[in-house]
C-alpha cells in the first residue's frame, strides 16, 4: 500500500491510497514467476511429497497390527533418512533461496525430524532400553515436535487454508502419539496412526496441487492461498 497523494491548494486534506488484492490463482502465478526469476522451480512439491510418503508408511505401523505386521517397521528407516529426511532438507534450502521463511523452516525442520527419528530408532533406542521405559523418552521426543508444530500452525493461519488444515491434523497426530507413549496406551497410539495417515494424504494433495497447477499453467487443485 502506498500514499500517492500530493496536497493541492484547493484540496487541503485529500489523500489517495491504493491497495492490491490478489486472488489465489494470481498469487500462485506470482510465486511461480518469483521462483523462475530465482532460477529454481517451486520446491514445495518435493518437500510435501517426501513428508507425505514417509508419514504414511510410519503411520500405517502406528495404526496397529491389523494393517501390517509391526515387525516390518524398520522399512521406515531408509525412507526417513533419504526421502523424508534428505529430500526435505534440500527442499528447505531451496525455500531459503526463494526467501520463504515459512517453507524453509518447515521443510528443513521436518527433514531433520525424520533424520533424527531414524538415528533415534536405530542407534539410541537399543542403548537406552537398559535404563528404563523407552516410551517415556519417545514421548518427550514427540512432545517437543508437537510444540514446534503448534508454532507452525499459528503461522499457517496467514499462509493458506491447505497449510492450516495440514498442520492442524499434524498437531493432533503428534499429541495423540505423545499421550499414547507417555501413558503407555496402545489404542491412543493407533488413533494417532490413523490421524498420521490422514496427514499424509493431505500433504500428498498439496504436493499434487503444486505439480499439477505448475504443469497445466493454471489452478486445477486449489490451495486456498491468502492474498
Amino acid at each position: 500500500m502506498s500514499n500517492l497523494a500530493e496536497k493541492e491548494p484547493f484540496i487541503p486534506t485529500a489523500s489517495v491510497s491504493t491497495s492490491i488484492t490478489l486472488s489465489s490463482e494470481q498469487f500462485d502465478k506470482l510465486v511461480s514467476r518469483s521462483a523462475k526469476s530465482s532460477g529454481i522451480a517451486n520446491p514445495a512439491a518435493l518437500g510435501l511429497a517426501a513428508f507425505a510418503l514417509t508419514t504414511f508408511v510410519l503411520s500405517a505401523f502406528n495404526a496397529g497390527n491389523y494393517l501390517i505386521d509391526i515387525r516390518l517397521e524398520p522399512v521406515v528407516l531408509p525412507l526417513a533418512l533419504f526421502y523424508g529426511g534428505l529430500a526435505q532438507v534440500l527442499a528447505g534450502m531451496w525455500e531459503f533461496k526463494l526467501n520463504n521463511v515459512f517453507g524453509a523452516t518447515a521443510f528443513t525442520s521436518y527433514g531433520a525430524f525424520w533424520m533424527s527419528f531414524a538415528g533415534y530408532v536405530h542407534i539410541i533406542v537399543p542403548h537406552i532400553k537398559q535404563y528404563g521405559n523407552v516410551k517415556k523418552a519417545t514421548s518427550l521426543f514427540l512432545l517437543a515436535w508437537f510444540i514446534f508444530t503448534l508454532i507452525m500452525n499459528v503461522a499457517a493461519l496467514k499462509v493458506s487454508k491447505f497449510l492450516l488444515v495440514l498442520f492442524t491434523i499434524l498437531d493432533v497426530t503428534f499429541l495423540l502419539l505423545f499421550l499414547g507413549n507417555f501413558f503407555n496406551i496402545p489404542l491412543i497410539v493407533n488413533i494417532g496412526g490413523w490421524f498420521g495417515i490422514l496427514t499424509a494424504f493431505v500433504a500428498w494433495y498439496g504436493s499434487a496441487a503444486v505439480v499439477i497447477n505448475s504443469t497445466f499453467k493454471r489452478q486445477v487443485l486449489p490451495l486456498g492461498v491468502y492474498s
